[in-house]
């Protein structure tokens, strides 16, 4: 641990924390210095440890000018508490992420301690090249079912009485379509959102998984998928979940409808009970799998992750990894591997869990 006498004790050692972490005593001397904050700047412990603060991290704003001067946290504003984290610069343009807490003797006294965590800029742009690339495929996804309303509409409020009613009935059957696929992609970026923040809001009641499967097989059905592609392998004395009826419906149709588009063959569905397994609760597995090529090995690890696709064809890559959070958010899991004649094979487990006065 580096650290030197004096600087306080801490609950966790500073070298097992995740961040950079500095702190300097009333006279600025560094008192603490750990193992990720000499990774992040090069910096030896040992040459910091008692130096000056402002020598021991020689940060600089994006303007070039001195940080610890702009701050200066013992001469500063009385009031202040810190500095809000915001990227700095270390010598050789290398940026960090920087916050500063001044520990005062009392409020409004003199400072005591400054403690400084530092961390890489890694995760942000690794942040904003994802949000980059959201917005871009909500922007590519959007464009073509807007371009096709408005090119309808347009034609027909321009040529209105040369159409017949089935042509028009079959252009607003196209916008109708058009508008349903607009709709679909807002409610997976807000899936999205809530998901990233935690908010994802679950609104539980008795399920019966195998009730739900057949009913998104007939809504496929419906839709134009051949039935004898179907093959229902349904367990008797399925229990009763605990669950969100739409996000479980949203689920299903998200992997079946995967299994019809990007798959080949029969899909086979297969609900069974889980028994219980040491403290493992008991609850119900869903498999669905299908004859096609499968996911390569070397993709396994990235399908439930944003923007993921298993073929080109069309999508925002959003599908799975809003199913793998609604599952998680139920308290059950979800995997993603192959059939034994090369398919690709997803199964969930979710947990029984009705409430006591349901069942009696």
């Amino acid at each position: 641990m580096q650290k030197r006498a004096g600087a306080g004790e801490l609950d966790v050692p500073p070298d097992d924390l995740p961040d950079g972490l500095v702190i300097a005593d009333d006279h600025g001397r560094v008192t603490c210095f750990n193992s990720e904050a000499a990774r992040l700047t090069g910096t030896d412990p040992a040459q910091a440890l008692g130096g000056p603060l402002e020598t021991a991290l020689p940060l600089e704003d994006p303007d070039g000018r001195p940080w610890w001067r702009l701050t200066d946290p013992y001469h500063g504003l009385a009031t202040r508490w810190g500095q809000p984290e915001r990227n700095l610069l270390l010598p050789g343009g290398r940026e960090v992420l920087v916050a500063a807490r001044y520990v005062r003797v009392r409020p409004a006294g003199p400072v005591r301690q400054v403690v400084i965590t530092l961390r890489s800029t890694e995760a942000r742009q690794r942040m904003e090249r994802s949000n980059a690339e959201l917005i871009a495929t909500v922007a590519h996804e959007l464009r073509s079912p807007l371009t096709s309303v408005k090119g309808f509409t347009a034609t027909m409020l321009d040529k209105w009485e040369r159409f017949t009613d089935e042509q028009k009935r079959l252009m607003l059957q196209t916008v109708d379509a058009d508008a349903d696929r607009v709709t679909r992609l807002i409610t997976e970026l807000l899936d999205v959102s809530r998901i990233d923040s935690g908010r994802l809001e679950i609104r539980r009641e008795p399920v019966r998984l195998d009730e739900a499967v057949r009913r998104q097989v007939k809504t496929l059905v419906n839709g134009g998928a051949d039935a004898e592609r179907f093959d229902l392998r349904l367990a008797d004395g399925l229990p009763l979940l605990w669950a969100d009826p739409d996000k479980i419906d949203q689920v299903l149709g998200n992997l079946l409808e995967n299994a019809v588009r990007h798959g080949a063959g029969t899909v086979t569905i297969e609900v069974e009970p889980v028994p219980h397994s040491g403290d493992r609760q008991e609850g119900t597995a869903v498999t669905v799998s299908d004859q096609g090529a499968g996911i390569p090995e070397d993709a396994m690890h990235r399908v439930f992750t944003r923007f993921w696709r298993g073929s080109p064809r069309g999508g925002t890559g959003l599908g799975l990894y809003i199913v793998k959070g609604i599952i998680e958010a139920h308290g059950g899991t979800v995997t993603v591997g192959r059939c034994s004649g090369g398919g690709a094979r997803f199964r969930f487990i979710l947990p029984a869990g009705i409430p006591a006065f349901l069942v009696s």
